[in-house]
C-alpha cells in the first residue's frame, strides 16, 4: 500500500490496520516507527487483544491503544461439538450481530474429500516441512456477513436474509479465535470463506482481511490456503484476480448449468447470468497447476438430472475446474432434500466419464448445523420475502 495518510490509517478498525497504517497513527503519537511491527505481531501472531498483556510497550502506549479500541471485537456465545471433532463456534459481534464460524479437522478418512479446499497438486514451494509430532490439519471456515443477501434456496444464511456485513476486524477476529480453539496436535492449515454471506458482496472488507491474514508478520498464512467461495459476482471475482493474482482459490456456488434452473434456486442468477459468470471465470489468472472449485449443491428432482450432468460437462468445457458435489444438507427453512445416493453416484460418474475431477463432500458437522449450508442462528426468524423452493416448483417465480 502505498501514499498512506493519517486518514487512512485512522479510517480502519484497529484490528484491521496493516503495519504501515500503524506507523502512521505511532508517529502521529510520537512514537518509534518499529513499534507497529511489534503491535501488529500483539495483535495478529500472538493473537493478543489486550494492551495490558504487551509487555514490551510502554504502559502509556498501551492506555492509548486500550483508548483507541484495540480489544476483542466479539465474544463466544455458544461452543457446539459434532461427533466426527467439527466444533462450531457462535460470535456476537456489536449491534447484536451473530455470525458462526467452524472448526473442521482433516482426517485421513475425508483426506480425498478435503481436496477441494487446497489443491493436491499445488506449487511445490507449498510443500510443508515434515514435523516431529503428528499433527491433525485443520481448516476453518469463516464468515463474512451476519446473515446473507444472495437469497440462495438451499441455504439457512439466505433465508435469513442480510442484516449487516462484517468489518475486515470481525473477520479476522474468527481466525484469532478459532486458534485458541485448536486441540493438542491440531495446526491451522486451510482458511476457507465458506460461512455466512457472500465475500465478494463487501469487497473492500474481504480483501483487507485477505491481506492481513496472508501478511507474514501476523498469521502469515499462504495465499494458497485460503479459498473464498462466491456465489458469482463477477466485478468481484475480477476484482480477486486483479489483486491477488490468483493466488487466492476460487469456489463458484454454481449449483446449476442453465440460467432456467440456477435462476429458480440462486435468485442473483438473473442479475448475473450463467454466460456473464463463465465469462469471469475465464478470464481469472489462474497460476499453473491450479483449478477453481466448482460447488453444486444436488437437490432431488431439482438440478440431478442426467440432463443436469451432461449440460454441466459441456458448461464447463474448457475451464481448469474440479466440481465438489453437495449432497444438500437440511435446514428449517425449507422442504428440500438430497438424492438419494445412487443419484449422486451417477451424476458423479457422468462427470468423471468426461474427464472431470469430481468429489462429493462427505458431510461433517450436521450434528450440530455445522455442515455446508446449515450457518444461520437457531431460533431466528427466516426472512418471510424469500421464496422457498418445493421438490423443483418456486412459489412466484
Amino acid at each position: 500500500m502505498t501514499d498512506t495518510t493519517a486518514h487512512d490509517a485512522l479510517a480502519w478498525h484497529p484490528l484491521a490496520r496493516l503495519p504501515e497504517e500503524w506507523r502512521v497513527w505511532l508517529k502521529s503519537e510520537g512514537e518509534a516507527p518499529f513499534r507497529a511491527d511489534q503491535v501488529f505481531r500483539w495483535i495478529h501472531r500472538q493473537g493478543e487483544l489486550s494492551p495490558d498483556n504487551m509487555s514490551n510497550l510502554a504502559l502509556p502506549l498501551r492506555e492509548r491503544l486500550a483508548a483507541q479500541g484495540v480489544g476483542a471485537p466479539g465474544t463466544v456465545v455458544d461452543v457446539k461439538r459434532a461427533q466426527d471433532g467439527t466444533r462450531k463456534l457462535l460470535i456476537e459481534f456489536s449491534e447484536g450481530a451473530r455470525v458462526e464460524c467452524v472448526i473442521i479437522p482433516m482426517t485421513p478418512k475425508t483426506a480425498e474429500d478435503t481436496d477441494y479446499l487446497v489443491d493436491s497438486d499445488a506449487d511445490e514451494e507449498e510443500a510443508e516441512p515434515p514435523s516431529a509430532e503428528p499433527q491433525t490439519k485443520v481448516t476453518l471456515c469463516i464468515s463474512t456477513q451476519y446473515g446473507c443477501a444472495m437469497g440462495c434456496v438451499f441455504c439457512a444464511s439466505g433465508q435469513f436474509g442480510l442484516q449487516r456485513g462484517l468489518g475486515a476486524h470481525e473477520v479476522v477476529f474468527q481466525v484469532l479465535l478459532a486458534r485458541r480453539y485448536l486441540e493438542p496436535g491440531e495446526v491451522l492449515s486451510n482458511l476457507v470463506f465458506m460461512g455466512m454471506g457472500e465475500p465478494l458482496h463487501h469487497y473492500d472488507q474481504t480483501a483487507r482481511a485477505v491481506r492481513l491474514i496472508t501478511h507474514p508478520e501476523g498469521i502469515g498464512m499462504s495465499a494458497r490456503r485460503l479459498t473464498v467461495s462466491t456465489v458469482g459476482l463477477p466485478s468481484g471475482i475480477q476484482k480477486l484476480g486483479d489483486d491477488f493474482a490468483g493466488k487466492v482459490g476460487l469456489a463458484v456456488s454454481l449449483h446449476a448449468p442453465d440460467d432456467e434452473t440456477r435462476s429458480r434456486i440462486i435468485p442473483m442468477n438473473q442479475r448475473y447470468p450463467v454466460a456473464k459468470l463463465m465469462e469471469a471465470l475465464k478470464a481469472y489468472p489462474l497460476p499453473r497447476r491450479r483449478r477453481i472449485t466448482i460447488e453444486y449443491t444436488l437437490i432431488a428432482g431439482v438440478n440431478d438430472s442426467a440432463e443436469h450432468a451432461e449440460r454441466l460437462a459441456g458448461l464447463l468445457r474448457g475451464l481448469r475446474v474440479k466440481v465438489n458435489l453437495i449432497p444438500m444438507n437440511p435446514i428449517e427453512a425449507s422442504s428440500l432434500e438430497a438424492p438419494a445416493d445412487s443419484v449422486v453416484s451417477r451424476f458423479r460418474e457422468m462427470l468423471t466419464g468426461r474427464g472431470y475431477s469430481c468429489f462429493v463432500r462427505t458431510r461433517r458437522g450436521d450434528d450440530v448445523l455445522a455442515a455446508c449450508g446449515q450457518l444461520a442462528l437457531q431460533g431466528e426468524a427466516a426472512n418471510p420475502g424469500v421464496m422457498r423452493l418445493r421438490r423443483g416448483k418456486a412459489d412466484g417465480v
